[in-house]
């Protein structure tokens, strides 16, 4: 099954942290996050990807371009150093697909561009390429498959240390709660799609707020709601947050490593 990441964003916000390189080519640890993100697929087993590219495309390019293996794996060196014999892999069975979908594309107008790379695809992912996760890939594959819906969302548990204020008409304050215990569900951006989606797309629009709106009024998506590890990068302290994971051997989105094994 393709997997389309969304990786041509301006990311704004995340400017100090590599103004030189697009938010999917931070680093979390030693590789980049989009690096993390692909894993997660592969680790279920897809691993025919699609990059919708935009700003600071060329970045992503030469990384895969000049990916080393012997930087990611453990390997043997022998031969004086002419033979390299490595002892896993990660990249080698990988197909990537570099699309140049424009510099401020909206991620609808993204998606519709690399339609043709997805001819004869029934059902394909979609990811915005700066989120990670632990959460079960197949069970969210096979809920939208069962369902006979064109699209499903993950969504998630907002893990901001905000409040939540309930208000009515007058200013005295009803209520006020941690927004982790607020029953609130966001778009966790990853996503399940038959090729219908593309029924939904209009011309400049984005991919949440208009052809989201017309597949609720028809009844065609579905939540697959995530209770456990779910996490973006949007800021600096996001950055921090993922790489003291990382760096604990707690780093719950690693899920093609044993528990014991996560570094």
């Amino acid at each position: 099954m393709k997997v389309v990441l969304f990786c041509g964003g301006l990311g704004l916000r995340m400017r100090e942290a590599g103004e030189h390189v697009p938010k999917p080519m931070i680093p979390v640890g030693t590789r980049p996050l989009v690096w993390h993100v692909m894993r997660y697929f592969a680790h279920f087993g897809h691993k025919d990807f699609i990059l919708c590219l935009g700003h600071k495309a060329e970045a992503i390019k030469q990384y895969f371009l000049n990916y080393d293996e012997t930087l990611s794996n453990d390997f043997v060196l022998n031969g004086g150093g002419r033979n390299v014999e490595l002892l896993s892999s990660d990249t080698h069975d990988w197909q990537i697909t570099f699309v140049d979908t424009g510099l401020r594309a909206q991620v609808g107008e993204r998606l519709k561009a690399v339609e043709p790379y997805l001819e004869g695809e029934e059902l394909f992912l979609a990811n915005y390429g700066d989120v990670l996760t632990d959460a079960h890939l197949p069970t969210m594959i096979d809920n939208l498959a069962q369902s006979g819906k064109v699209a499903s969302m993950l969504c998630a548990t907002p893990n901001y240390t905000f409040h939540v204020v309930s208000l009515d008409d007058s200013p005295v304050v009803r209520g006020i709660e941690d927004v982790t215990k607020a029953n609130l569900w966001i778009n966790g951006g990853y996503f399940v799609f038959r090729r219908e989606i593309f029924d939904y797309l209009r011309p400049g629009e984005d991919l949440v707020v208009e052809p989201f709106q017309r597949l609720i009024e028809a009844e065609q998506l579905i939540a697959h709601r995530h209770e456990g590890f779910w996490a973006p990068m949007d800021t600096l302290k996001d950055k921090t947050v993922l790489e003291d994971l990382l760096e604990s051997g707690e780093a719950p989105w690693r899920v093609w490593d044993a528990p014991s094994t996560r570094v």
